[in-house]
């Protein structure tokens, strides 16, 4: 089974998205199709023996739809290393991006040509209306007969150059029985020229029957003019809702300079291969991912993960496509190249996450889908109760103009747009914001979801603690280069913490003889013909020799990890390494204190060490000396006492549990199985980012909730409206140049309201 996500050209709306999935589903080979009206995308589960991505298109072509199909040498999704356009392009993101652009620039010039044709309607428009009321006298005979011709011309020009989209729309639904927008837009400006060119051909013989006074050429031009300025409004902003994946995009290099054969040479990034030697100067972009081997620099990272302040890099640090050398040149090994790099990665999650549906549209997708024809149905009750009941009290021929206003007013004012609108663009900026701020979100579920978490479960080591065992502490000086000699032929964790020590100061390193480990205690060798130990209190308890034994166990309570140097005959110095606590963590737990939510503490570790972490950072819970079932079992009871749990780990061990909890949040230091399994990862394993992806779940959704309100709203009160409803209470009717500004002006503030978000604080 072949996954896929193609771009689709001709969309519009939530209907349009719901006729795809329809026809689609229909066809044999495809297992499951999702289409997000706000991407423009299609996510297909199809078999490649049945059918095909050619095949699909051309199922929706008639309907006015068509795949974005990638060219064989765009390469696969998500390769990194090419020029700008091919790169993006393979993404389904330049390339649907310049389609999109030029078709606003389409827009644009169809708006700017119906200028001059509005301004005649609505100045013709507004003198009849100050006429009726005896504000100015009535329009000349010479004037009134030179714009009666010519407002029919103008309606002409507006319906079928600037309305072809939406009488294309109406063909379709005669010709395939499928509406969408377009359809209804279509049928009622349709409808309104039919009319009014009949009266005008045909006054003389109808003006008995109907008043051949009352045209609705201006309503076709405002309504048409209105509705392409909302497209063309509403376009533009959905062009901005992508800007997050555009700035990711940008920061790719287009060259890097390597050193092949002795010499420093520039190539194209493509050409990168593993292994390459890379220089980077001072205000360059880090071409691909990998390690740094000679020189230092501060580096530039917040593109990536959000923080302002240059990180220090040195030999042996990991260095991140994308990210901008502020100092010295320094000279890193490739290690991921193409679609391997974390630049790449952040890329297809944020763009993977944007397309998915957050169960919270279902309900706006299910009415979208009877949508139209609910409001064909209601347009043409509207007109038949009016000639059926209006004929009665106010006559046929006026029975017939508010019959004709009422169904033009309710096809025009009654666009699913809005409805459609109202998740994915908040889905699409929500996702971009938080990928800016360090925070990459797996699918819209998990966002909705997040923002109902009411406990967090951490892990400590990796997630509150920095992971890596550092010396922290020692008696003696003079001893650090024996401990160093003995822990250097070593390969326990507590060695390596001692030895980037050494490292970082450049202590030698003396010959050892003899060396032994002794199991569960820990080593011995002969330096300079003197026998040393180190190890733990049992290893010198052992030797019988004395040392501070309550001290020691005082700072084993705090975490600490003691490594005691000894002869046979004198403890010579302690050593205290520990893993640190993250300098974020303490205010983290604060902050999720602040917003509700109970924080608990699963750890591998004795329960001393656990117990002291948890009191220091103020954690609700601990429980410590727990296996990887343990942590999946405890997830489980909870959320069995009515819980909704987040996960938040780094390990191997933690990924059982990270899939059990509602949410799973891996810190992106950590293993890749963590990452796979996790629905929320944080970069840098920055675990003060997960109060801030919580504030970003719960206004996302805060802001799905706002549009789907106003989105339900306008259709409310806007279909009674203007089928005429109120016009026997309180004598109201609905213009259907006022329904087309309502209903353009609906989709531009859902799409604003979703764009909001881009300048809120998390």
């Amino acid at each position: 089974m072949q996954n896929e996500t193609y771009n689709i050209k001709g969309m519009h709306c939530a209907s349009c998205a719901s006729i795809i999935e329809k026809t689609l589903k229909k066809v044999e080979g495809v297992e499951k199709i999702e289409v997000n009206s706000g991407t423009e995308k299609a996510k297909i589960s199809f078999d490649s023996s049945k059918t095909s991505p050619e095949a699909l298109s051309l199922k929706i072509e008639p309907l006015g739809y068509s795949f974005v199909i990638k060219s064989p040498s765009s390469g696969s999704a998500s390769e990194m290393g090419m020029s700008e356009d091919e790169h993006r392009a393979h993404l389904g993101i330049n390339q649907s991006k310049k389609e999109k652009l030029l078709e606003i620039k389409s827009m644009h010039n169809k708006l700017f040509s119906l200028i001059p044709i509005v301004m005649v309607s609505v100045f013709v428009m507004g003198w009849d209306i100050l006429a009726q009321f005896g504000l100015i006298v009535e329009m000349s005979y010479f004037w009134s007969e030179f714009f009666h011709h010519l407002l029919p011309i103008l309606a002409t020009y507006t319906l079928f150059v600037v309305g072809q989209p939406y009488l294309l729309g109406l063909y379709r639904f005669f010709r395939y029985g499928k509406a969408n927008m377009d359809t209804l837009i279509g049928l009622g400006t349709t409808v309104a020229m039919l009319y009014s060119f009949i009266i005008s051909a045909f006054e003389e013989s109808l003006k008995s029957f109907i008043n051949v006074n009352q045209s609705y050429y201006d309503v076709v031009i405002v309504v048409i003019a209105f509705i392409t300025l909302g497209k063309y409004l509403e376009a533009r902003a959905k062009v901005k809702t992508g800007d997050a994946i555009e700035k990711l995009l940008n920061l790719q290099a287009k060259t890097a300079l390597v050193v092949r054969g002795g010499k420093e040479i520039e190539i194209p990034i493509e050409q990168v291969l593993h292994g390459d030697l890379i220089i980077v100067k001072p205000g360059s972009n880090i071409p691909v991912d990998g390690i740094l081997v000679e020189g230092s620099s501060y580096i530039d990272e917040s593109m990536i993960s959000g923080e302002p302040m240059p990180v220090s890099k040195k030999v042996g640090d990991t260095v991140i496509t994308g990210t901008i050398n502020t100092t010295g040149s320094f000279t890193f090994k490739a290690t991921k190249i193409g679609s391997e790099t974390m630049l790449a990665h952040i890329i297809k999650m944020v763009e993977e996450a944007q397309s998915s549906r957050a169960p919270i549209q279902t309900l706006a997708d299910k009415i979208s889908s009877i949508f139209v024809p609910i409001v064909l149905i209601l347009s043409f009750i509207a007109l038949g109760s009016w000639l059926l009941i209006g004929t009665g009290y106010l006559g046929f021929s006026q029975a017939l103009s508010y019959g004709l206003v009422s169904f033009v007013g309710i096809l025009v004012i009654a666009c699913p747009c809005a409805l459609g609108l109202a998740t994915p663009t908040a889905i699409i900026v929500g996702v971009g914001k938080g990928a800016q701020e360090g925070i990459l979100i797996k699918d819209a579920s998990t966002l909705e979801k997040l923002g109902k978490v009411n406990v967090i479960v951490v892990d400590k080591t990796g997630t509150l603690t920095l992971g890596r065992p550092e010396l922290i502490s020692f008696q003696n000086e003079d001893f650090v280069p024996i401990l160093a000699s003995l822990e250097n032929k070593s390969e326990h964790p507590i060695a390596s913490a001692v030895m980037n020590y050494v490292k970082e100061k450049k202590v030698k390193i003396k010959d050892v003889s003899n060396f032994e480990i002794i199991k569960g205690k820990g080593l011995k060798g002969m330096i300079d013909g003197v026998e040393y130990f180190a190890g733990n209190s049992k290893l010198i308890a052992d030797l019988g020799l004395k040392f501070n034994k309550e001290e020691i166990e005082e700072q084993t309570k705090e975490g600490k990890t003691p490594i005691i140097l000894a002869t046979k005959n004198e403890v010579l110095s302690v050593f205290m390494v520990a893993d640190k606590i993250k300098e974020d963590g303490k205010e983290a737990v604060k902050n999720l204190h602040k917003i509700g939510i109970k924080v608990i503490m699963l750890t591998g570790d004795d329960k001393n060490t656990g117990e002291y972490i948890g009191k220091l950072l103020g954690i609700d819970e601990v429980v410590a000396e727990v296996m990887p079932e343990d942590k999946l079992n405890k997830i489980k009871a909870l959320q069995k006492e009515g819980y909704v749990v987040g996960m938040a780990g780094d390990g191997v061990n933690d990924a059982p549990a990270l899939a059990q909890a509602d949410v799973g949040i891996a810190m992106a230091t950590g293993t890749d199985v963590a990452i796979e399994s996790a629905g929320i990862t944080l970069l840098h394993g920055d675990i003060s980012k997960l109060v801030k992806a919580i504030r970003l779940s719960k206004l996302t959704m805060r802001g799905i909730k706002q549009n789907l309100f106003w989105a339900f709203i306008y259709n409310i009160v806007g279909i009674p409206l203007a089928g005429g409803l109120f016009y026997p209470i309180f004598g109201w009717m609905l213009s259907p140049v006022f329904a087309g500004f309502a209903m353009a002006f609906s989709s531009v503030s859902v799409v604003s309201n979703s764009l909001r978000l881009k300048i809120k604080k998390i």
